[in-house]
């Protein structure tokens, strides 16, 4: 299985454990991320459910996650918010669902947890159900230019590796073309170290 599953003792720590990062720099990036975002909308990597805050009025969103744990926490946020969402325990590199079902695809911070075989076809099957017109939305982390900033997180690499699975240093961009992608935005939200990725199918 491609994503990272987590045990049910990180799960249920994630939120805490992510608390400072969620409201010192998360909530506004995904804010940003759901701009314009309407018709039916993929959460990939929905995780607890932290985007949910967020979600366009009126679009239908469907979310998934390969984590049982995780999912349980986001069915327990989405009624807690009143959010109509249909969360399904799924792969992101291998969905049941049709061609082109969706209008939008948003990944926050999923593809950092995606090991670098499994990039591919992520993005491959990011592309599969979106529409011709669509857009596909990431967020990911990077290492910073600045060497100070690179030596912090050097030190923290190892810790983010063990509790989230995930690393700085994914490059998804580096893929986009050879799954028929087109990138047609790359720009930071945070610093130099969060970044938004925009494409769209060629």
């Amino acid at each position: 299985m491609a994503q990272y599953l987590y045990a049910p003792h990180v799960a249920h720590l994630y939120d805490l454990l992510d608390l400072p990062f969620e409201y010192g720099r998360y909530r506004r990036i995904r804010r940003t991320v759901f701009q314009g975002v309407s018709g039916t909308v993929l959460d990939a990597g929905v995780g607890t459910g932290r985007n949910m805050p967020f979600y366009p009025s009126g679009a239908k969103m469907v979310g998934i996650d390969l984590s049982p744990h995780m999912l349980s926490k986001a069915c327990k946020r989405r009624d807690n918010l009143g959010v109509t969402a249909d969360l399904r325990r799924m792969d992101a590199t291998d969905t049941d669902f049709p061609d082109r079902a969706f209008d939008y695809a948003v990944a926050t911070f999923l593809f950092c947890v995606l090991d670098d075989e499994h990039q591919l076809p992520a993005l491959r099957e990011l592309r599969r159900i979106t529409k011709p017109d669509g857009e596909i939305r990431i967020i990911e982390y990077a290492y910073s230019n600045r060497p100070l900033k690179r030596f912090v997180m050097d030190l923290w690499a190892p810790w983010v590796r063990w509790v989230y699975g995930a690393t700085f240093d994914r490059r998804t961009e580096q893929y986009v073309e050879a799954v028929g992608l087109e990138l047609v935005e790359d720009r930071f939200l945070f610093e130099d170290i969060i970044k938004l990725l925009v494409l769209r199918p060629r």
